[in-house]
């Protein structure tokens, strides 16, 4: 029970923390001439990063930090962890990813924006649904295979959040401008839930492709560069 708590807390953080960062920036950031999109992609990419890593430093001795669904699939899928397991840890953070984006509400007063994830019109770069897909499923892919690679070797125990947190910066200042960048179907589903109408609409997309990109990841992880090592 305690891991599943750890990972309803440690999600929780992420959405409230990272998704708030989103829309603290682009709210302060609207109203000023001048300002690239390419500043605030910054700070919000850094937000979602420092999350993990203070999450990974909080919560990784319990439940090894997955807070997202696709990270656990990428973990069962290598081997790594029993399907009860699986089971509890999806729950843990589509709850903990709905509780982050009720902060957020309270937070800020409104459900309108809550740093939900969107495609066309709902993207800065008006990005399409298949390239929206395609982005999703190539930024999870590399995040989950950086995850199980690092945490699959002991002398990386250490920093491994400080990696993890620092790819997911990388990940975000690619992704932001496309999606917004979700690589997490919690972190998406919460917001999308309560800020409703397009979010919601579009959110199937944020669950499913993360799943794809986990899936690839972890069985090029389990069959090709496993064997590699041997």
């Amino acid at each position: 029970m305690k891991k599943y708590i750890a990972e309803f807390i440690g999600t929780a953080v992420l959405v409230t923390f990272g998704c708030g960062s989103a829309v603290a920036a682009n709210t302060l950031l609207a109203g000023e001439a001048g300002v690239p999109l390419a500043f605030s992609t910054l700070l919000i990419s850094f937000a979602f990063g420092l999350s993990i890593v203070a999450m990974a430093y909080s919560i990784g001795n319990v439940s090894g930090c997955h807070i997202n669904p696709a990270v656990s699939l990428g973990v069962l899928i290598a081997g790594k962890m029993s399907v009860k397991d699986f089971i509890g840890y999806i729950i843990a953070q589509f709850i903990g990813g709905i509780a982050g984006a009720g902060l957020l509400v309270y937070f800020f007063g409104s459900n309108e924006n809550l740093g939900q994830n969107g495609y066309a019109q709902a993207s800065a770069l008006g990005t399409s649904m298949v390239t929206a897909f395609i982005v999703e499923v190539v930024l999870t892919f590399v995040f989950v295979l950086l995850i199980l690679g690092v945490t699959s070797k002991a002398e990386f125990a250490n920093v491994s959040g400080l990696i993890i947190g620092l790819t997911l910066v990388l990940i975000h200042i690619l992704g932001i401008p496309f999606t917004g960048t979700s690589v997490n179907p919690a972190r998406s589903f919460g917001p999308a839930l309560l800020a409703g109408g397009v979010a919601l609409k579009q959110v199937w997309l944020f669950i499913v492709a993360p799943l794809v990109g986990a899936a690839i990841a972890a069985v090029v992880h389990r069959f090709v560069l496993t064997e590699a090592d041997k």
